[in-house]
């Protein structure tokens, strides 16, 4: 599977527009619950950097918490982000090459995002290297691969898009993506790699989505 930095890019420039409606639709509104209910169950406070921040949906509902700074890599995600949540900062950028000083932030989040990175590796020494010491990591993506998730998105969801949207090609991605993605073990065994200790897991929808609320213990 194709995931240079230059097509993925592509793919959600390409997609922004649609991007909202199509999270709403293949998620059946569901996804503002599991982002508001992951954010609410964890503290986090001072400067957060909200790293793949698409249209804004963690920035915002982090900015009542702490100083938030969205970061994405798409100028058309971007923009849309900065339409719908003016009073916040958002930033256009590579997460494997942040523009930040060591020891920047108290907390950074990425959510649904470390995924779609190729070199995945780099991208989380940036965000050791950016968090303070005992600063927190907080990732949040699919979890446990289970038969009714499976079957909705790897057969459903790209159908439903395509009728709606006419082009399901994107979240054929997003499926195929899903499948190679690191299940919960392997996410923790990969944090403390990278010197982040996993404090608490957090899940929902039966495990289909997990989050993973980490301390930086460089």
């Amino acid at each position: 599977m194709n995931k240079s930095p230059e097509k993925i890019k592509e793919m959600f420039n390409q997609i922004a527009k649609n991007y909202d409606s199509n999270n709403n639709l293949i998620s059946f509104g569901l996804h503002k619950y599991i982002k508001k209910k992951a954010i609410e169950n964890f503290e986090f406070s001072g400067k957060c950097l909200d790293l793949c921040t698409g249209t804004g949906d963690i920035a915002y509902l982090l900015k009542n918490k702490c100083d938030v700074t969205g970061f994405d890599f798409s100028e058309n995600m971007l923009k849309i982000a900065r339409e719908k949540h003016p009073d916040i900062n958002f930033i256009e950028g590579d997460c494997t090459n942040l523009p930040f000083e060591d020891n920047s932030f108290d907390s950074v989040a990425i959510s649904f995002g470390l995924r779609n990175i190729e070199d995945y590796n780099k991208a989380l020494d940036e965000i050791a290297r950016v968090l303070k010491p005992d600063g927190i990591f907080f990732h949040l993506d699919f979890g446990k691969k289970n038969f009714l998730a499976n079957f909705i998105f790897d057969y459903f969801i790209p159908i439903l898009v395509k009728i709606f949207y006419g082009n399901d090609l994107p979240y054929k991605y997003l499926v195929q993506s899903k499948k190679l993605f690191f299940n919960e073990k392997e996410l923790q065994n990969l944090f403390e790699k990278h010197k982040f200790e996993v404090l608490k897991n957090k899940s929902f929808l039966f495990g289909t989505i997990s989050c993973q609320y980490c301390k930086n213990i460089k």
